[in-house]
């Protein structure tokens, strides 16, 4: 049962198996007469030297560690020309040379230290009784083998920040198997080269627009064809772009809206309307009351009847009966107050551009108005207030307008549409750049590099200076960028390491040495 459970022991005796409270002892012997092989030269060695016992920690069984008290013969290598002449047999699946660990918990300890590092590591190790520290499972990293290295055809290059602003390092990954070989000290040229001359026979590189990566693929690798980075193409456009929405931020501002004209007294006050204001809901009623009366009076009802179906006193059906224009009725439905002496005086300030409800208060009031409040005053300029034109709505912000220009049409919102359109409308300059924005997008999707050369001299067509920039740095690099824009390589798994360079930086955080993070990239 033991052995089906740890199959590492079939190749020895096991002697006793001893429960204790918190752990389970195996105490176990290599088997005599076994025949082992000098490590260094060879040859089978038979005449034991000595023993001596090993202790090894292993993995849980359950909630109990598991420690086996091995012992193992030092044998004697009888080969003259060998210059070893005694060593230690191992146990192939139990026993690593040096090591106190059985090969098993090796690996489990291997696999922390790669998947979280020191504390949360050794957090995790104690859950599983494996007691160890976080500075040895920082050393279990550091000791561990690099991964074999394939043969790179396709390398991706980039940089990443291991403090920003302060320190950097380059990241080389290969684009075939998406794997990252190697991180790099420094975003320097000399780095680059000296790694790119020690693995010749790299086909392509593809790269950001960095001038040191160029000149480095240049020197160390002249065999391979640089590709520009799509993404960092369009990064540069959308700059550019910004810079001259930037340089042109005047054009974002609307025309200035038509002036209102000044309210006149003689205009027909829009508070005693019969069709808008206070009074609208008397007039509405006092018309609808009289066409149902006049109906039911045409159906022979008495005025006493229709006073009771309505709801109405007697005096006031007969009214609405005896009554041949409804109108008269709508305008005795209209109100006088004691502000209609005032109306006149408080349109004239309203004029002269005082608003305030609670100043034209005390002004009339100062006058000779018997009101106390000013609520009176509220109602007369709230449909003056209604009236007046609103405020122009703020103009785009400069990254907006970018954002909205480098975008998709078809993922624009009908408001952000209708604020561009506008803008373009009074910017031919704008217009313009968002047609080689497009163009140039449209490049990127299809891979119609060949239309770059059209392209760069429509740009310089045109009245921009900013773009212009963005042109000429095109052409400085005009043969990775034509790459760029023709094949299907890109540095799109390269900036994914990128991401995840971060996160296992942050995970320590950022206090690993470039050694241990290189460690944990290649190997995690």
């Amino acid at each position: 049962m033991l052995q089906q459970l740890l199959p590492y022991l079939a190749a020895v005796l096991v002697e006793q198996v001893r429960v204790e409270e918190e752990k389970v002892l195996i105490v176990a012997r290599t088997r005599d007469g076994t025949i082992v092989s000098c490590p260094d030269c060879g040859t089978p060695a038979r005449r034991v030297h000595s023993r001596y016992r090993r202790r090894l920690a292993d993995a849980a069984l359950g909630d109990r560690q598991v420690v086996i008290d091995l012992c193992v013969r030092r044998l004697f290598c009888d080969s003259a020309r060998c210059a070893r002449r005694t060593f230690v047999e191992q146990v192939a699946g139990l026993t690593v040379r040096y090591g106190r660990r059985t090969a098993a918990l090796v690996e489990i300890v291997q696999a922390i230290a790669l998947a979280l590092a020191g504390r949360a590591g050794a957090r995790l190790a104690a859950v599983l009784h494996v007691p160890i520290s976080r500075a040895t499972l920082l050393n279990v990293v550091r000791a561990l083998p690099d991964p074999p290295r394939p043969v790179l055809r396709v390398l991706g290059v980039d940089d990443f920040a291991t403090r920003r602003g302060r320190r950097y390092g380059t990241v080389l990954v290969d684009l075939d198997s998406h794997r990252v070989v190697d991180l790099l000290p420094g975003r320097e040229k000399a780095p680059l080269v000296a790694w790119l001359a020690d693995h010749p026979g790299i086909e392509m590189i593809c790269r950001d627009r960095a001038g040191a990566y160029a000149e480095a693929a240049s020197a160390g690798a002249p065999q391979a064809r640089q590709v520009a980075d799509a993404w960092h193409l369009w990064d540069n456009l959308a700059h550019a772009v910004q810079r001259t929405v930037i340089a042109h931020r005047s054009c974002l501002m609307p025309p200035p809206p038509e002036q209102a004209g000044p309210v006149s007294a003689k205009t027909p006050d829009p508070a005693l309307n019969p069709d808008t204001g206070a009074e609208k809901w008397l007039v509405t009623r006092t018309r609808e009351r009289y066409r149902a009366v006049q109906d039911l009076l045409a159906q022979g009802w008495t005025i006493s009847a229709i006073g009771r179906e309505l709801g109405l006193a007697r005096h006031t059906a007969r009214r609405y009966a005896r009554c041949e224009n409804p109108e008269a009725l709508a305008d005795r439905a209209i109100r006088t107050t004691r502000l209609d002496a005032w109306r006149p005086y408080l349109i004239s300030r309203w004029n002269q551009g005082c608003t305030n409800a609670s100043a034209l208060f005390r002004e009339i009031q100062a006058q000779g108005y018997p009101g106390r409040t000013p609520q009176a005053v509220r109602r007369f300029l709230r449909p003056l207030r209604d009236t007046a034109k609103a405020a122009p709505a703020p103009p785009p912000k400069p990254q907006d307008l970018t954002n909205w220009i480098t975008r998709h049409p078809g993922r624009l919102r009908a408001e952000e549409e209708r604020q561009l359109d506008d803008v373009l409308s009074r910017c031919p300059q704008m217009a313009a750049l968002r047609t080689h924005v497009h163009t140039f997008a449209r490049m990127i999707c299809d891979r119609t590099g060949t239309d770059l050369p059209a392209w760069i001299c429509a740009a310089r067509a045109d009245d921009l200076p900013q773009l212009h920039a963005f042109v000429d740095g095109l052409e400085r690099d005009r043969d990775a960028v034509l790459a760029g824009l023709t094949l299907p390589w890109s540095n799109g798994a390269v900036e994914g390491h990128v991401n995840r360079i971060k996160m296992l930086k942050r995970q320590m955080y950022g206090r690993a040495t470039l050694p241990l993070l290189r460690k944990r990239v290649l190997l995690a």
